[in-house]
């Protein structure tokens, strides 16, 4: 029996360029790349030099705190180049793709029979266990510290956020096996949206499931903790998105190490919004081949547009995209009137236009401009109006700029992670960067309690 959880604040944003269910399969790219960046709180360790040959499966790189938590190649070849940049940092590590691909095999498991520790030891080798995060801090979980709860998502509404239950169509077996996978190393909490309770993602044993109903973020991993199971001090939960739990399941039942995915190529400036079927660290100029105009007053987003990161044609798909997003940049826009126009294709949360008068339903084809500069935070409230979780947002944020630790911890920031904010950061008439004023809040917590 499903437990239903109202979401009463947040914010639906209805954009243009929603993907069609629809799925195109794109053909191997001649090269890959993996970015450490892409795994918040590791401290990367090259296990590989440029002209080793690698497996599909065999390790990049590995965490120098653990050495346990590998992180593999999407594909097999040459490794080409190791990218650096400032300080010798990191940056990506590129894979020439061989034309007829092999993998690492790993031993395969009966999950009947299997220990925590047998199941964690795959995950670990696997390199799959580098896309399990933790909270508090939202990094790369620690296999050490065992956590009281794993959550997964299988749903987000974030606009022109991808369709996990299409994107799942034929991989549900996968699904299920890589959620009972997970339930050998704590209770495990799947959140769905009611439109999921009758599909076949479900039922699935031995797994806590949770219907959330409400605006975005009642996708958000986060929000479904701190309904279900909020994180006290000193306590770790997991977090396991939905995509990754098809690739554990894959791995448990064929032994190897995929990492295709299927993401959403959406927004209103591509010219055929739809689902690709690919691999990590793909290039964004295939997935966005003949999609995009050559225009230069594009935003092209890795991940999604509340969320994701600011992108061009040369830079690879991130290892936690779910999505690849171009919208128009705005820099070439001019106003006539200004504010004083009526603004009927414009969106305000506040009736400030008139294109409120079209109701919930009309598409906005919004642009990347701030439309303000920064300011004074105004502690009007406007947060909590969109952030459905038992914390104060705005004062929660104060703590965070004026470096009050102790505060920090008393208003909940073991909870969150910065896409918690994504909502609140859209509305802000104080024009704050929320996520990153956040992310550094959460660093600095937990350089201060390592």
């Amino acid at each position: 029996m499903e437990r239903l959880y109202k979401i009463r604040k947040g914010l639906d944003l209805n954009l243009k360029g929603e993907a069609e269910l629809k799925l195109r399969p794109l053909e191997v790219a001649e090269e890959y790349a993996i970015s450490p960046a892409d795994f918040h709180g590791v401290v990367p360790r090259l296990v590989v030099k440029e002209g080793d040959h690698v497996l599909a499966g065999d390790p990049l790189f590995v965490d120098k705190a653990t050495e346990r938590v590998k992180f593999v190649s999407p594909v097999s070849g040459i490794v080409t180049q190791i990218e650096r940049g400032e300080r010798r940092k990191l940056l990506y590590i590129h894979v020439k793709a061989d034309k007829a691909q092999s993998y690492k095999e790993f031993e395969k498991i009966s999950l009947d029979k299997a220990t925590a520790e047998e199941v964690l030891a795959l995950l670990l080798d696997a390199g799959l266990f580098a896309f399990v995060r933790q909270r508090p801090y939202d990094v790369i979980a620690t296999p050490t510290d065992m956590p009281k709860a794993i959550f997964v998502s299988a749903f987000s509404k974030m606009p022109l956020a991808a369709d996990f239950s299409f994107v799942a169509t034929g991989w549900e077996e996968y699904f299920k096996t890589g959620m009972k996978a997970l339930t050998k190393l704590a209770n495990v909490h799947l959140g769905i949206c009611p439109e999921q309770i009758n599909t076949p993602l479900l039922p699935v044993n031995g797994v806590e499931v949770s219907v959330f109903v409400g605006p975005n973020p009642s996708g958000n991993v986060g929000v479904q903790i701190n309904h279900v199971n909020p994180v006290n001090k000193g306590e770790v939960v997991w977090t396991v998105g939905p995509n990754v739990v098809v690739m554990i399941g894959r791995l448990v039942a064929e032994g190897k190490t995929d990492l295709t995915r299927r993401i959403a190529v959406a927004g209103s400036r591509v010219n055929q919004p739809e689902y690709v079927e690919t691999k990590i660290g793909t290039p964004l100029s295939v997935i966005l081949k003949g999609q995009i105009d050559a225009d230069a007053h594009l935003r092209i987003i890795n991940g999604n547009p509340l969320v994701g990161q600011k992108a061009s044609e040369k830079d690879y798909l991130g290892a936690f995209s779910k999505e690849v997003c171009v919208i128009p940049e705005g820099d070439d826009v001019h106003e006539v009137f200004g504010w004083i126009a009526l603004r009927l294709n414009d969106y305000s949360t506040s009736r400030s236009y008139f294109s409120w008068l079209f109701g919930k339903s009309k598409q906005y084809d919004l642009d990347c401009r701030i439309k303000g500069g920064q300011r004074h935070m105004i502690m009007s409230g406007e947060y909590e109006r969109v952030f459905p979780m038992d914390i104060y947002a705005s004062y929660l944020v104060k703590a965070i700029i004026t470096g009050d630790i102790d505060k920090q911890e008393e208003l909940g920031i073991y909870e969150v992670a910065p896409e918690d904010f994504a909502v609140a950061e859209f509305i802000d008439s104080s024009k704050l960067e929320l996520q990153r004023i956040v992310r550094e809040g959460l660093d600095l917590l937990r350089k201060e309690n390592a």
